[in-house]
């Protein structure tokens, strides 16, 4: 018997597999992190009670699936990447946390090309889509590796150190992704 959680979708080093309450506190302590907060142009860090309320609204909400990204070798989790799905459009936005001493290892990338399979290969959306601060170029690396392109700015629409920054948008379409190959029929 091994303890390693059902795997939805396996990559080289990562796998897909569904968020577990018994990892919130996980996710909530990531979520809190400085860096975190700063990335994702908040202001405060989150309560606990907030967040487990929070926690039981997404998780009862079939529009928001979330996914915990777990290393492929030990099950452990270094991540969660988040599907908004619009169902009216067939699209969906897309987020990404990589827990803090998760990051730097590439992991961002590979997390979001997985995601994307998962959105046009299994769910058979049509266009994923992002918003991610302009300074925030690491992340913008990792989205545009695994497919995400340039589709508009938003001016001044977010923080970064307490200044106002563009806020970029990216996007994803599922014909993109069928004309390069990178959708795959490994699990």
């Amino acid at each position: 018997m091994t303890d390693l959680p059902q795997f939805l979708l396996t990559g080289d080093r990562l796998a897909l597999t569904q968020p577990t309450r018994g990892h919130l506190e996980t996710y909530h302590r990531w979520e809190n992190d400085p860096g975190t907060i700063h990335a994702y142009g908040n202001h405060f860090p989150q309560a606990w009670e907030v967040r487990v309320a929070g926690w039981d609204r997404q998780r009862a909400n079939e529009r928001y699936r979330q996914f915990e990204v777990a290393l492929a070798d030990t099950g452990a989790p270094v991540g969660m990447t988040t599907l908004a799905v619009n169902p009216y459009v067939n699209t969906a936005e897309y987020t990404l946390l990589i827990g803090p001493e998760h990051r730097r290892q590439g992991y961002a990338a590979e997390a979001t090309r997985l995601t994307l399979e998962w959105a046009f290969a299994r769910a058979a959306l049509r266009a994923v889509w992002l918003k991610v601060l302009t300074p925030n170029t690491s992340a913008i690396r990792a989205y545009t590796e695994a497919g995400f392109q340039e589709a508009g700015r938003l001016r001044a629409a977010g923080y970064w150190n307490g200044q106002p920054v563009d806020e970029l948008l990216m996007d994803a379409l599922a014909d993109d992704h069928r004309g390069n190959g990178a959708l795959s029929d490994r699990t």
